[in-house]
């Protein structure tokens, strides 16, 4: 499993869709997962520290695992499958909930627990950038500018 760190969110200049940005912790591979505008909200809230007057679904479901003595899961996406993204949360050994990775990484910022990839799924759809720090962002950009959903089906 490779850690990943959450890069933020951004919109697709096409569709306006919200696109999470994810990085190898130790590596200069990039993953870009189209994900739903309520996920997008959700995450950009958790990053930017912003509480609500009343819990979201994803802070109800952090409190949930800290009652229920799990307060830190392992997440980890674990494949692309027909273009959809597929991730599981590894509750402890023998206790696994299929998640989708907007889901995990709204529920990962919360909780302060590293995302996983498997490396299959990092190899096949990571984007290799060798620039700078700047430059690896604006290359990064400039890549999801001209990028659509249909360019990861096969």
């Amino acid at each position: 499993m490779v850690a990943l760190e959450v890069v933020g969110i951004r919109l697709d200049q096409i569709s306006q869709s919200p696109i999470l940005l994810l990085k190898e912790s130790e590596g200069r591979r990039h993953l870009a997962i189209w994900i739903g505008a309520s996920e997008a909200a959700s995450i950009a809230q958790a990053i930017d520290d912003v509480e609500p007057p009343r819990p979201l679904t994803h802070d109800l479901f952090a409190t949930v695992l800290g009652e229920l003595g799990c307060p830190s899961p392992q997440m980890v996406i674990t494949s692309v499958t027909d273009g959809v993204w597929e991730g599981e949360i590894r509750l402890r050994p023998g206790h696994v909930v299929q998640a989708r990775p907007s889901d995990m990484v709204a529920l990962a910022v919360r909780l302060g627990v590293t995302v996983g990839c498997r490396e299959e799924v990092l190899e096949e759809f990571g984007i290799l950038l060798d620039e700078s720090p700047q430059d690896e962002v604006e290359r990064f950009k400039e890549f999801l500018d001209h990028v659509s959903p249909d360019d990861f089906e096969d």
